[in-house]
């Protein structure tokens, strides 16, 4: 007969054993810290699309993350995770547990990004800005900008007016979005923008969204000073009523491609475009710049004025002279072009 084992010491001894054992074997790899992030901040993690399990853990490795692969890897399959990588942006806690760890990745909760933009006067500066920022390519979503079937289902935009839906701001956007989805986003926040007060300012000009935005983006282009864009604004607005020409510089420089033009001359001002609005009257076929929330609100409040006419002034302020009359505006405009002579631009 087989004896049972009295001595309380060996007894301690198998139950200390089986402990450790225990510890090794299921508590470390579930609820042990297996995480180390960078100075023990929370870090962001991403996730391309179309990577699978091996990817992921192997950036994991790369970025340093987790101590321990080997306890990893032996939950993530124990978790089913090789079958439920998403990708995305996720932030990754110090000190995380590889149970915690892995349900984070596993079940899909991506964080979404702040993403930022301000002015923008082409297409491929904005596609440039955003690949650098999203996933996305920026060739990718600059065939987006062009895509005229597409832009059609968005409230019939086309190429010329794609970027019309860009409103400086900051916006919760997923980085992994796709070039389409991004799209789809960013005109429905330009509807929202457009709440039921600025469509009842905007009616009373009886002007369209697209002439409200476009001239917008002449005063974006005119002046940084917000204080002074609805000043800048009646002028254009004054022009639009009497039939006359707009005669904007910054369309000019738009048309011509050349926004480091620093003078207009004669021969920039007989470049034919459409856009040019010395030759053509009018407003432009669409906007030259994504305007600011300052110079759209700056149109649909603007100034009731007899100005039809402004200059810059000469005492470097960035402000401008408003006349009523060609002859004071000829006089100020004067003044203008003898300073740029001294300064020797030509």
């Amino acid at each position: 007969m087989k004896r049972f084992l009295t001595n309380p010491i060996t007894w301690l001894l198998i139950l200390g054993a089986g402990a450790i054992l225990g510890y090794q074997l299921v508590y470390k790899p579930l609820f042990g810290t297996n995480v180390k992030t960078a100075d023990g901040k929370d870090m962001e993690f991403f996730i391309p699309r179309g990577y699978d399990y091996k990817e992921v853990g192997d950036k994991l490795l790369r970025e340093k993350l987790i101590k321990d692969p080997q306890s990893f890897h032996w939950l993530a399959r124990k978790m089913n995770y090789p079958k439920h990588v998403y990708p995305g942006r996720y932030i990754i806690k110090d000190g995380m547990s590889n149970r915690e760890l892995i349900t984070l990745l596993r079940s899909g909760s991506r964080e979404a990004i702040d993403f930022t933009f301000v002015k923008f006067r082409t297409k491929e500066d904005l596609a440039k800005h955003v690949g650098e920022r999203l996933e996305m390519s920026s060739s990718d979503f600059l065939a987006v900008l062009n895509d005229e079937e597409f832009l059609k289902k968005q409230g019939g935009l086309n190429p010329e007016l794609a970027m019309m839906v860009f409103i400086p701001n900051t916006y919760k956007v997923h980085w992994h979005i796709s070039p389409k989805e991004f799209y789809k986003k960013m005109y429905s926040e330009y509807q929202k923008f457009w709440t039921a007060e600025r469509n009842k300012k905007r009616e009373k000009f009886k002007l369209n969204r697209r002439e409200i935005m476009t001239i917008a983006s002449i005063v974006e282009e005119e002046t940084n000073k917000n204080d002074e864009k609805s000043r800048v604004a009646g002028v254009y607005l004054n022009r639009v009523r009497k039939k006359w020409p707009l005669e904007a510089d910054p369309t000019v420089k738009y048309a011509v491609g050349d926004f480091t033009i620093k003078r207009v001359l004669f021969k920039h001002l007989k470049f034919d475009s459409p856009y040019n609005t010395y030759l053509y009257p009018g407003i432009p076929p669409g906007p030259i710049c994504t305007p600011s929330i300052p110079s759209i609100d700056a149109v649909l409040n603007a100034e009731k004025h007899e100005y039809m006419f402004f200059c810059a002034r000469i005492d470097g302020s960035g402000y401008h002279q408003f006349s009523e009359t060609l002859a004071a505006h000829n006089a100020y405009a004067a003044k203008y072009q003898r300073m740029l002579d001294q300064m020797g631009i030509r």
